[in-house]
């Protein structure tokens, strides 16, 4: 009775997940919480820490363990080691996916010098198009799947502590992201809003070359009716979608806004968005074609 006992308040995390997406983060993140970590364990030897932490009588209670392709045809055997896990031995699991956008993927991995683990001398995005398919199964397994591609490594770490330190979970994360529609929606945005229809800063002389975040330009694009009745009714609808995405059991919500170029009526929108929700949600911004015309000197329409 009592090695059953001990067997129930067993807290096992399984970390899986895309190469770069922020593994390394995720488990450092939970040691610092008190989990006995271990790093790219055979999924074949899964089920024998279970019965070592049986044996601890209780000193262990907490484990997170690292399970990915770094594996190789070991990594194949993960979901069978699961289901003997549960079955066999009656420990309770969850498994955290990490992931990322594939631009995201290959830049983190070209900034570290790194091989892709499947890329095998092709390139880079060859490796993370195959990784991707071969995580299909377990990433729909997963209790928890966080997309890193907005978050720095300090953001992901609050996040995880937040979520396993048994804190309030129950805050939304919002991101609020500027884009020029010149370049592409964000493929992660859940909500996508066009103010287009907005008067463009663009052709006036004066604002052209400033971006939203300039208070001049944040006063132009503001001072139109559309924009106050579009606000208002954005913000209207924002305040009452997050709670119901928070009862569904979001943890994050991405929040798009878009205009031509991505520099001007986007990014005071999204200011605006960010000035009403700081204080109550936890808010992160990324404008994220603000300077990419300026850098190149090119004109923009935004």
């Amino acid at each position: 009775m009592e090695e059953e006992q001990v067997e129930r308040d067993l807290q096992l995390v399984i970390i899986t997940g895309l190469s770069g997406a922020g593994k390394t983060v995720a488990v450092q993140s939970l040691e610092d919480l008190g989990y006995f970590c271990v790093d790219n364990l055979p999924p074949a030897l899964i089920p024998k820490f279970a019965e070592l932490m049986r044996q601890s009588e209780g000193k262990v209670s907490r484990l997170a363990l690292v399970c990915d392709i770094r594996g190789g045809s070991w990594f194949s055997h993960l979901l069978m080691a699961l289901k003997d896990l549960g079955e066999r031995y009656g420990v309770q699991y969850r498994i955290l996916f990490l992931e990322a956008r594939d631009e995201v993927l290959v830049r983190r991995y070209k900034a570290t010098r790194r091989r892709h683990p499947l890329a095998q001398g092709n390139r880079i995005l060859e490796g993370i198009e195959k990784e991707r398919t071969l995580l299909e199964e377990i990433r729909d397994r997963a209790d928890w799947i966080i997309d890193t591609s907005l978050l720095k490594p300090a953001e992901l770490k609050e996040k995880i502590a937040a979520h396993f330190s048994g804190s309030d979970i129950n805050r939304l994360t919002l991101h609020l992201v500027s884009f020029g529609f010149k370049y592409g929606v964000p493929i992660d945005a859940d909500l996508v809003f066009d103010v287009r229809f907005l008067p463009n800063p663009y052709y006036l002389d004066a604002l052209r070359p400033l971006t939203g975040l300039d208070l001049d330009v944040y006063e132009y694009v503001m001072k139109w009716p559309a924009a106050k009745t579009f606000s208002d009714k954005l913000t209207d609808m924002l305040d009452f979608l997050l709670p119901q995405y928070v009862k569904e059991g979001r943890s994050q919500l991405v929040v798009a806004v878009g205009c031509t170029g991505g520099q001007h009526r986007s990014v005071a929108m999204v200011e605006l968005l960010r000035r009403h929700y700081q204080a109550r949600e936890k808010v992160h911004v990324y404008h994220r074609d603000i300077h990419r015309d300026l850098a190149k000197g090119a004109d923009v329409d935004g």
